[in-house]
């Protein structure tokens, strides 16, 4: 479980058919210091993997990990390069911060980065995503966009739009994101649920007494 508050960015360091690396820059001594064994859940723009080996480096941490080859096709994994930025963040403790909102880190999607041109538009996003991602799309509900938690400004029947602080855009990979590039998406968890059930029509619980 995660809460899409992103802790720092890492950089890919390598890719491989068999491994795939992600050099971490400036590790967060938080982050560092719960990070100190293999099998920890991180989320990897928001894609939730497990660090299998953590190997020390001057200057950072190299974090390798292996997705498995349905993890690669349906996110924005695939697309990484060495020198790629992704973001970063521990699983949540029973115990830690609720800052953004609840996700699992399994990504429904990926959709298509649009920055809306103009200075008063400069940290405004309009996203592309298919209509089974839509679906769950709520007006001032939240979203996780590569793992960050933003809130829904307005929506189409194909895309949604969202505004960016500056200190997001500064902290996070999505300041090296272009038009067009894919991101990966991970709706709400309750409207999930909300949409479900309503989709569904109502339900109905019976009650035996003993």
């Amino acid at each position: 479980m995660f809460t899409e508050i992103v802790e720092e960015s890492g950089r890919v360091e390598s890719v491989t058919p068999a491994r795939d690396a992600i050099q971490t820059g400036r590790p967060l001594p938080p982050l560092r210091a719960r990070l100190e064994k293999p099998a920890t859940g991180l989320a990897v723009n928001g894609c939730c993997l497990t660090v299998v080996k953590i190997g020390g480096r001057a200057g950072g941490r190299r974090l390798p990990i292996r997705p498995p080859a349905e993890t690669w096709r349906r996110t924005n994994l695939q697309f990484v390069h060495p020198g790629s930025a992704v973001n970063l963040e521990r699983s949540l403790r029973a115990d830690g911060n609720i800052g953004g909102h609840f996700v699992t880190g399994h990504i429904d999607g990926v959709g298509k980065n649009h920055p809306l041109e103009g200075p008063a538009a400069t940290h405004v996003l309009d996203i592309r995503a298919a209509p089974a991602i839509m679906r769950y799309v709520i007006v001032k509900g939240s979203i996780a966009v590569d793992g960050i938690s933003l809130t829904v400004a307005a929506m189409r029947a194909r895309s949604f739009r969202v505004w960016i602080i500056p200190h997001t855009l500064a902290v996070t990979a999505l300041r090296e994101r272009r038009t067009g590039d894919a991101v990966n998406l991970e709706a709400d968890l309750l409207g999930q649920i909300c949409r479900a059930l309503s989709y569904r029509g109502p339900v109905s619980v019976d009650f035996w007494c003993g």
